[in-house]
């Protein structure tokens, strides 16, 4: 794996859709580190994903022949207050290249300072150990953990809420 400076960091657009598709379902498919446990379709993902009601920023890390190395998704959820987002990002397995979870947050943050937003919010399984360390690098901080929430085969794991601060 190396660094590679000519990652671009560019918004999501639908033609994105079926290689971002295949990318989460290959980490869903892996299992352990994100709350989904069934594979999208297309349509399912671009419903989730670029559903224009809560989109609050979506952007995208590739390498200029298109590949997609990974994804960074905002939302307003009602659950939380209504200056603050919610963050997802999936990165492909094995990237051949380093730093596409940082060029990301780079950009999903200056999308959140220009909504003015205050915070964003990440929620990840307690079993997720390389997310746990990933949000913990970029700045997020513990605030609150929900204990025992079931998987959709009944497997109980926590949920650990961090948020970034935004200033």
């Amino acid at each position: 794996m190396s660094a590679n400076p000519t990652m671009e960091i560019r918004p999501a657009r639908t033609d994105d859709v079926p290689d971002l598709t295949a990318l989460l379902n290959q980490i869903i498919e892996r299992g352990g580190t994100t709350a989904y446990q069934q594979t999208l379709t297309e349509a399912d993902f671009a419903a989730k994903f670029f559903d224009e009601a809560d989109l609050l920023g979506f952007h995208v890390a590739c390498l200029p022949d298109g590949r997609r190395l990974g994804f960074q998704h905002l939302q307003a959820l009602s659950k939380l207050p209504d200056d603050w987002g919610d963050i997802a990002t999936f990165a492909l397995i094995d990237s051949p290249v380093r730093g596409v979870g940082t060029a990301l947050f780079e950009a999903t943050r200056a999308k959140a300072q220009e909504l003015k937003l205050v915070a964003i919010n990440a929620t990840i399984r307690a079993d997720n150990v390389p997310g746990l360390a990933y949000y913990s690098k970029m700045g997020f901080v513990d605030y609150a953990v929900a204990e025992a929430v079931p998987l959709s085969d009944g497997t109980l794991v926590d949920r650990i809420s961090k948020k970034f601060l935004l200033k």
